[in-house]
C-alpha cells in the first residue's frame, strides 16, 4: 500500500489530472475525492478516461475526510483554500493549487482576486534558486499558477544574470481552453473559440499579473516591470509564452543560451532546444515537461524567450506532483514524464 493522496475539487479539469497522474504514481495512490458542487456523481461521469475510478463517487468536501490522506491537494477556486486549510491538521501536508497562498503582499491580493490575504507558503516552482530545499522541508506549499511558471522558466535565469532589464519586460502568452475551468461560459463555446484566437485580460488586469513580478523580482536585479497580455486559443490544453526584455550589455544569442543551458542541463523536465528551434505546445501535452527557446533581437535591443508547457501538467498538476514527491521524500520524477503525446 502506498501513501494516500486526497484531492479536494477533483471535478474539475485539473482534479482530474491529478487522479490521472496519481493513478500511475508508484508511491502514492488515490485517497479521498471530494467535489462540493458534484458529490454524489460518480467520478467517471466527469472524468470517463478514469476507468480504474468507475466504482468510485465525488464525496462531500469535508477536512475530517481529507484529513485521513497522508497528503492533500487543493484544486479549489481562488480564495477558498484558505477556509478549508483551517479544519486541517498543521502538521498534513498540503499543496494549494489555487491562488490563496502564492503572493506575499496582501495589497495585490485584494487588488486581483479581492477579499482578505490568507497568508503565504513556500512556492513551488522547484527550478527557482533554493526551491527545491524549501519545498522539501515544507508542509505547506503554493504550486504557481501556469502563466506564471511558463514566464519564469523562460525569463528568471536571464534576470539572475544581468543580461536583460527589469524594468521593461513584456510577455504574450497563448493558452488552451481548459486554462479557464470546467465552468460552462459563452466565451468558451466551442462555436465561440474555435476558428479564433483572442486576447482577454490585457492591460495589466489579468490576476497572474503580480505572481509573474513576484517571482521574477526575487531572481533579479531590481524589481521587475511586466506587461502581460492573454491570448486564449483554440485548443484544449497548452501554454505557449513569448517573453521579451531589454538586452544588457550587449548580450547576444549565445549568452541568452548559456545562461538557461547552466540552469537546465540536467533538470529532468525543463529542456533548451536546440539552436533555430522553437517550442511548440505539442512537445509537452500531456506531460510534466517545458521546453525554451531564446534569441536575441539585435535590431530591437530585446531578448526573445519562448516556453512551451502544459497547462494542466506542469501548469498545474504534473508540478503539484512534482511539489509532493518532494514534500514526502520521493524521487522528484515519480509518476511524471517530460514526453510529450504526438500526434
Amino acid at each position: 500500500m502506498g501513501m494516500r493522496a486526497a484531492v479536494a475539487g477533483a471535478s474539475g479539469y485539473t482534479g482530474g489530472e491529478l487522479l490521472r497522474l496519481l493513478l500511475g504514481h508508484p508511491e502514492l495512490e488515490v485517497g479521498p475525492v471530494t467535489a462540493a458542487g458534484n458529490a454524489g456523481q460518480p467520478v467517471t461521469a466527469l472524468h470517463p478516461g478514469l476507468a480504474p475510478l468507475v466504482d468510485r463517487v465525488f464525496a462531500p468536501t469535508d477536512p475530517a475526510l481529507l484529513a485521513d490522506a497522508d497528503l492533500v491537494f487543493l484544486a479549489l477556486p481562488h480564495g477558498e483554500s484558505a477556509a478549508l486549510v483551517a479544519g486541517l491538521p498543521s502538521g498534513l501536508p498540503v499543496v494549494d493549487l489555487g491562488a490563496d497562498f502564492r503572493l506575499a503582499d496582501p495589497g495585490a491580493w485584494e487588488a486581483f482576486y479581492g477579499g482578505a490575504h490568507a497568508g503565504t507558503w513556500t512556492y513551488g516552482l522547484p527550478e527557482l534558486p533554493g526551491a527545491r530545499a524549501a519545498i522539501a522541508s515544507s508542509s505547506r506549499v503554493a504550486n504557481p499558477g501556469c502563466y506564471p511558471t511558463a514566464v519564469a522558466l523562460g525569463l528568471a535565469p536571464l534576470l539572475a544574470a544581468g543580461l536583460v532589464a527589469p524594468d521593461d519586460v513584456v510577455v504574450v502568452a497563448a493558452s488552451g481552453t481548459s486554462g479557464a475551468g470546467r465552468t460552462p461560459s459563452d466565451a468558451l463555446l466551442a462555436s465561440t473559440v474555435a476558428g479564433a484566437v483572442a486576447a482577454y485580460k490585457a492591460g495589466g488586469a489579468h490576476q497572474h499579473t503580480p505572481e509573474m513580478e513576484q517571482t521574477l523580482t526575487r531572481v533579479a536585479r531590481g524589481p521587475v516591470t511586466l506587461s502581460f497580455t492573454p491570448l486564449l486559443v483554440p485548443m484544449p490544453r497548452g501554454i505557449l509564452a513569448t517573453c521579451t526584455a531589454r538586452l544588457v550589455g550587449g548580450a547576444t544569442t549565445t549568452d541568452l543560451r548559456a545562461a538557461l543551458g547552466a540552469v537546465y542541463d540536467g533538470e529532468p523536465f525543463v529542456r533548451l532546444l536546440p539552436e533555430g528551434s522553437w517550442p511548440t505546445t505539442k512537445a509537452t501535452a500531456g506531460s510534466n515537461g517545458a521546453v525554451v527557446q531564446a534569441a536575441a533581437d539585435t535590431h530591437a535591443g530585446r531578448a526573445v524567450v519562448t516556453v512551451a508547457i502544459d497547462n494542466l501538467g506542469k501548469g498545474a498538476a504534473g508540478q503539484a506532483v512534482q511539489n509532493a514527491n518532494l514534500m514526502l521524500d520521493l524521487s522528484e520524477t515519480a509518476g511524471l514524464t517530460a514526453v510529450g503525446v504526438t500526434p
